[in-house]
């Protein structure tokens, strides 16, 4: 799958965000009707689903993304999982309201290899308060077909 080469990117006007829900402006995203944020064409990954309290993300991790010692530098996975809890928190989001991550934290188990592995991250959100929402994720590796 490279989905790079079928995605606009570029960023959502003011007035397109302050008239849809962060669940409608995330579909129309998935839809093609606005473009996939600019982080996604340069770090290689791309939103594929969203619902009420979750997002889900794709990613092609390649030699752009490797560190020194030849695997994908955490950052981009650390990246990847701070944009499905984001869009998640997002999603659940009155029209013209934003957001912004106040924290980020993961713990890897093991390395992403550059040219094995597609990743999806888990998505949800597991608490919205009135000015803050705690959402959850991880990420799930498989090896590509």
């Amino acid at each position: 799958m490279n989905k790079s080469s079928n995605c606009q990117y570029g960023l959502v006007t003011g007035d397109m965000a302050a008239a849809m829900t962060g669940r409608e402006l995330l579909q129309a995203i998935i839809e093609g009707r606005l473009p996939q944020a600019p982080i996604s064409q340069a770090m290689s990954f791309w939103l594929v689903e969203v619902g009420q309290g979750f997002a889900a993300f794709e990613g092609e991790p390649g030699p752009h993304l490797l560190n020194p010692m030849g695997t994908v530098h955490g950052g981009w996975a650390l990246t990847l999982i701070d944009s499905a809890s984001g869009c998640a928190a997002l999603s659940l989001l009155p029209a013209g309201t934003g957001y912004t991550t106040v924290e980020t934290k993961a713990n890897f188990s093991r390395p992403i290899m550059a040219h094995s592995v597609l990743c999806e991250p888990k998505r949800g959100s597991s608490h919205k308060g009135a000015k803050s929402s705690r959402p959850r994720a991880g990420s799930k590796p498989w090896m590509a077909a």
